[in-house]
């Protein structure tokens, strides 16, 4: 039951936090950004958010130094957003899945050739 409620409320904060990244951070330095996960902590009071970021290692870094900046304003409006005793601390984590999975399929193109 605890572990569905965890996984429950990682899967809303995903899309509420994608979308006030989307629609409310106004930080032009944010870019491309996709939240791919959340993991919730067993007291529920941490988020790791993974998120993907598009755009060269400069840009990435840009985007991400400015994603960790507005921590404090995405966890104050998630509390008017959603019904929750304790807001979890964000933490962003970068998520470079995206980025391997590319460079295994670039390998494998590269070793069997391209048909």
């Amino acid at each position: 039951m605890v572990q569905f409620r965890r996984e429950r409320l990682g899967d809303q904060l995903r899309v509420e936090i994608a979308d006030l990244i989307q629609q409310a951070v106004r930080d032009p330095r944010v870019g491309f950004v996709t939240v791919t996960e959340v993991r919730m902590s067993p007291d529920l009071k941490h988020a790791r958010v993974y998120v993907s970021i598009l755009g060269d290692e400069e840009q990435t870094a840009e985007s991400f130094a400015a994603l960790q900046g507005s921590r404090g304003f995405l966890k104050s409006q998630i509390g008017h957003r959603l019904k929750l005793r304790y807001v979890p601390q964000l933490r962003f984590v970068l998520d470079e899945t995206l980025d391997k999975s590319a460079r295994i399929e670039s390998l494998l193109k590269e070793t069997y050739g391209e048909k």
